[in-house]
């Protein structure tokens, strides 16, 4: 598999050595000083770029891969506004976008584990529910794109709306996330479901950023011969 990788930053730089290490190889790194050269003629010359930016920046990257019909798989969060635009991008040239959150294999267990969870507290309105998350003191997001889609999780399978606090978050909708950033830390994600009684809490832990960048590879080598939009679910 041939690859860009858009943002050579941490994630990037993990990325590309999984890559390395699987047999794949880098034909295009784009970073700051050169963003130039992501032109449709660099973009067609690899399988799969990889984005993982800002969120003012990942956007634009994705779409000018995807206006040459490329392929790409983005881990950039905080532009989620634009994101059924570029899916419709996809499926207009021929593209193929592969977007997630958060490419833990655990955490989308997490995901999957949350959604059945919430479900199953449907009969108990004496349980106030919670998401907390930590990240490292860089990221720029928050509440983070993972913990968004917990708390949509919860919110589509939990039938207590009427119950909500609101969140100082539009995204987040009414779910109360509270949100810390600091140190070095990957990423830690807590649901909590309190009664006065007792407390369930459901938690994952990122110990390094290799968990997120073997996902990624994975996604990459997923959509390689694809066109269209996927997703996490797809790939597991």
């Amino acid at each position: 598999m041939k690859c860009a990788i858009i943002g050579h930053g941490k994630m990037g730089r993990e990325i590309e050595r999984i890559l390395l290490e699987r047999g794949h190889s880098v034909e295009l790194v784009i970073d700051e000083a050169n963003q130039e050269e992501l032109t449709k003629e660099n973009i067609a010359k690899v399988d799969v770029a990889f984005e993982f930016t800002t969120p003012e920046t990942a956007a634009a990257n994705v779409e000018k891969v995807l206006s040459a019909g490329g392929r790409v798989v983005c881990g950039s969060t905080g532009w989620l506004a634009r994101l059924k635009e570029m899916e419709a991008l996809a499926e207009e040239k021929g593209g193929a976008l592969f977007y997630a959150s958060n490419f833990s294999i655990g955490v989308n267990m997490m995901f999957r584990l949350n959604r059945r969870l919430a479900e199953l507290m449907n009969p108990y309105p004496q349980y106030n529910v919670r998401i907390e998350e930590t990240h490292h003191m860089w990221k720029k997001d928050a509440p983070s794109g993972t913990a968004i889609t917990l708390a949509e999780g919860i919110i589509d399978n939990l039938e207590r709306k009427s119950s909500w606090s609101n969140s100082a978050s539009a995204d987040a909708s009414v779910l109360e996330i509270e949100s810390f950033r600091e140190g070095m830390v990957p990423g830690i994600h807590t649901i909590t479901y309190t009664s006065s009684d007792d407390v369930l809490e459901l938690k994952h832990s990122i110990t390094n950023r290799r968990a997120l960048a073997f996902g990624a590879v994975l996604a990459g080598e997923y959509i390689s011969n694809k066109a269209g939009v996927h997703s996490m679910d797809d790939l597991l």
